[in-house]
């Protein structure tokens, strides 16, 4: 049976060089590096190294990287820890529609439960986030806004650098205003990562997007930037992050993310045409179908097409059976049965919300393998199709 795994916006395989770096601190190099002998010396060494490895790809201080278990925890940690730091400046949030589950709700809990006020930007039919619509809900007490650089279902690369720099503008014309926090997991392997180029306070990434580690992130908080802890327990992570550090994943992580960045402009340029042949066969072979998100500005490896008239998840099942690996939506919320929040927050209907499927190509993707996944389409989609009871109005349909 054949092996096409399209899901790497989920996770990917870790790369040789990420496992050769972990390989001394997953048996030999064991010490705890809060300990205060040489066993311990060694491995703290190893993990500020990491710091610093890391730190140089995001222009930023190595002690403004903080580490983490992964992108949720960098979220939940962005959103929960700034905010109610800076309460007393003010309680007003500002976050997208389709952010990852790990900062809506986060913020919507801060809204229900700790008396926040809470601004949701919707994007344009064609998934992206306008700046001038951020700025007009910024006031006063806006005290963070998140919108993320690149969304992890339906790939569109937002204007992070122009909303940093009028958020900037806006800080220094009041004196105050918001800080702004971006997650970057999904853009790792692909774009530039530059804090200073983005002008962002915050920035998330994740092990596991970038051929790293799983249960392995960071959080980059620019200096001075007060932050409440989440956790309590251990002088770890300059207080804020408490508990013995991962630090095979820590290194790990570093790693992979040296190898991706070296690698983007390259592997970038060769996916393209992997991506978009992808789409345009799925959009010229199979009817009533229509991409999500902008065709242009989009990560290079990624593909969400809506199959109108059939619900993904039974898609997803027989493509399985095939040796075909995709998603309908984010791995975080694929126990769930309810339709992608990010394909709503389109303007879509629950209907072509159910139908869409997410292709996210990777290293070791071949057009072969784009072929086979071409040859295999077709006939699926219009065997479930002539089983299904859905019928969606031909409007949302884009040939």
């Amino acid at each position: 049976m054949a092996d096409v795994y399209l899901d790497h916006a989920a996770a990917g395989p870790l790369s040789p060089a990420a496992k050769q770096a972990m390989d001394p601190f997953l048996m030999g190099d064991y010490g705890n590096p809060s300990s205060f002998h040489m066993k311990g010396k060694r491995v703290k060494d190893a993990m500020e190294e990491a710091r610093a490895d890391i730190a140089s790809h995001l222009a930023c201080r190595a002690d403004e990287i903080l580490f983490t278990s992964g992108g949720t925890e960098s979220d939940n940690m962005a959103i929960l820890g700034v905010a109610r730091a800076a309460k007393a400046k003010g309680n007003h949030l500002i976050v997208s529609a389709f952010e990852h589950q790990a900062v809506l709700e986060a913020a919507v809990f801060l809204r229900d439960k700790e008396g926040f006020s809470l601004s949701i930007i919707q994007p344009t039919q064609d998934g992206l986030i306008e700046p001038e619509v951020v700025m007009s809900q910024v006031r006063p007490e806006t005290v963070l806004v998140s919108i993320m650089l690149a969304n992890n279902e339906i790939g569109t690369i937002q204007p992070i650098a122009t909303i940093g720099n009028l958020i900037q503008k806006y800080r220094a014309e009041h004196g105050a205003g918001p800080f702004f926090h971006t997650d970057a997991c999904q853009a790792t392997p692909y774009l530039d990562l530059s804090v200073e180029k983005l002008h962002v306070d915050l920035m998330t990434i994740n092990g596991s997007k970038m051929y790293g580690p799983k249960g392995v992130g960071a959080l980059y908080i620019k200096r001075g930037i007060k932050i409440q802890p989440l956790q309590f327990g251990g002088a770890q992570e300059r207080g804020l992050r408490p508990g013995t550090e991962f630090v095979a994943g820590i290194v790990g992580m570093a790693a992979a993310l040296e190898e991706a960045q070296g690698m983007k402009k390259k592997e970038s340029e060769r996916l393209v045409p992997l991506r978009d042949r992808l789409i345009q066969g799925i959009l010229q072979t199979i009817p009533k179908t229509r991409l999500n998100g902008d065709p242009i500005h989009r990560l290079p490896n990624n593909v969400n097409v809506s199959f109108l008239d059939l619900e993904g998840e039974a898609l997803l099942l027989y493509l399985d059976a095939k040796g075909i690996y995709a998603s309908t939506g984010s791995a975080c919320t694929s126990a769930s049965l309810d339709p992608s929040h990010v394909i709503l927050s389109l303007g879509m209907p629950f209907e072509v919300a159910h139908g869409s499927m997410r292709f996210t190509l990777g290293r070791a993707t071949t057009a072969e393998h784009i072929e086979y996944v071409l040859e295999i389409l077709p006939p699926l989609v219009e065997k479930l199709r002539s089983i299904s009871p859905v019928t969606v109005d031909d409007k949302y349909w884009k040939p």
